[in-house]
């Protein structure tokens, strides 16, 4: 985390995902961390730490970690097949951020790795992104709450992260605004210059 991610909830809630962890050395007064109850931890204990932890520890050769669960194989392979499908907010909470852990993750990471992982992040957003622009437009396009609940997408908005969900408001809003502007919010001397600017 830089300086500017300090005050960010954003930042915070990636900082906080959890890397699974194996020690590389004896840990004493650390036995807390995986909740067996001793006071020690011993060499080769394992742990889930949360990556703000587990990164400085890494580090400083402490630990050693394998890839976490929202970037395993089977996630990968599932992304790559069908990026939209797969429910983000299952793999780390509805507000949890996927992509904020992902890039994180790679700093810690052997340059193929990283790559794999920067390339996997770089194409779900690609993907996903259209889809979260039609949701927003389409829940901007819907004025009762019943038909609200009536239209589609609701499964992709439910399997989005936090820096999705964002984003989604932002075009939401962006959207509603524009259908005010459209539909009569704008002056009819702003309609007039449009029209002349046209002919």
């Amino acid at each position: 985390m830089d300086e500017t991610d300090y005050w960010s909830i954003e930042a915070i809630l990636a900082d906080n995902q959890k890397l699974p962890c194996t020690f590389l050395l004896d840990a004493e007064g650390l036995g807390y961390l995986d909740g067996a109850g001793e006071a020690d931890l011993k060499r080769s204990a394992k742990a889930e730490l949360p990556f703000w932890l587990a990164k400085t520890m890494a580090l400083n050769d402490f630990i050693s970690f394998t890839i976490p669960s929202p970037f395993s194989a089977r996630v990968r392979n599932a992304l790559n097949a069908e990026a939209r499908s797969v429910k983000l907010s299952n793999l780390v909470g509805g507000m949890g951020m996927w992509y904020g852990f992902g890039l994180r993750l790679i700093h810690l990471l052997e340059d193929r790795q990283a790559t794999s992982i920067s390339t996997l992040l770089t194409t779900t957003f690609r993907f996903r992104l259209p889809e979260i622009q039609d949701q927003a437009h389409h829940a901007a396009s819907i004025t009762s709450h019943a038909q609200a609940g009536l239209g589609g997408g609701g499964e992709f908005r439910e399997g989005m992260e936090g820096e999705e969900r964002e984003l989604f408001a932002i075009a939401q809003e962006s959207a509603r605004r524009m259908k005010h502007w459209y539909d009569g919010g704008h002056s009819s001397g702003d309609q007039k210059r449009v029209t002349g600017a046209r002919s």
